[in-house]
């Protein structure tokens, strides 16, 4: 065997070996498994609690358990997201399916202008990523929640009817933009962690419809949609419609 060259390094111990490979697949994991919103940690705790005390009665109902533990945590993902660099646009508040594009007033608890205006409707099913994004940035001007029905949010009806969280935004060019969380049929709780005065930036989550539900952006008259009924959206990132020139002060 040839002796190694003057100034070769040697090669790496099998220790240091093991732990660059863990290491290695550690980001890998966290590249790939996404990472869970707070308000989530209780059930999955809950749901993990209950497949070990299942276990202990029989081991496939533990192993169902904590199938269920891990849908659980699936279903309160937050994947980290990046918000698209082209200026004047509004990306899509939440993960889910265009249900209808159109014109419609805004909620009248917000005791916004209550001329029609452009409204993109986005239905989540209990399949997609339930938080809710900031669709321009800007700075929270009112936040009004109203209690109602639970009607199954792929209904047209359940804009005006159901339970429900609404939020405005005032954009650095002055514009108004309505977003609103919509329970649905099994949706029974709706987080909202934004308030009055608070800065905001374009994709960052700021609240949450759990089990199946509905959110419609209000964009200010003159935006240009830019997507279609049944088009799949990405919370975020999916540009919704270009927003009108910046008003003038």
């Amino acid at each position: 065997m040839n002796p190694a060259s003057p100034g070769t390094p040697p090669p790496p111990a099998p220790e240091a070996r093991i732990r660059e490979t863990l290491s290695h697949a550690a980001t890998l994991a966290r590249e790939t498994v996404p990472p869970m919103h707070a308000a989530g940690r209780p059930f999955v705790l809950g749901a993990a609690a209950a497949a070990l005390a299942l276990r202990k009665i029989s081991k496939p109902l533990g192993t169902l358990g904590f199938v269920g533990a891990a849908a659980t945590a699936w279903f309160f993902r937050e994947p980290r997201r990046v918000a698209p660099p082209r200026a004047g646009v509004a990306v899509a508040p939440a993960d889910g399916t265009i249900a209808t594009i159109g014109e419609a007033v805004p909620p009248a608890e917000l005791d916004a202008d209550q001329t029609p205006r452009p409204r993109i409707s986005i239905f989540l099913s209990v399949f997609d990523v339930h938080v809710q994004r900031i669709p321009a940035a800007g700075q929270i001007e009112a936040v009004a929640y109203r209690k109602g029905k639970f009607l199954s949010a792929d209904l047209d009806k359940a804009s005006e009817d159901n339970e429900r969280n609404s939020v405005t935004i005032r954009t650095g060019d002055g514009h108004e933009l309505v977003v609103v969380q919509i329970a649905g049929l099994i949706a029974r709780r709706i987080l909202c962690e934004v308030g009055t005065g608070e800065k905001v930036t374009t994709g960052q989550t700021y609240g949450l419809i759990r089990f199946g539900s509905r959110v419609d952006l209000y964009l200010p008259r003159g935006s240009r949609v830019l997507v279609a009924e049944g088009q799949r959206t990405v919370g975020g990132e999916t540009a919704l419609a270009e927003l009108p020139p910046a008003l003038e002060t």
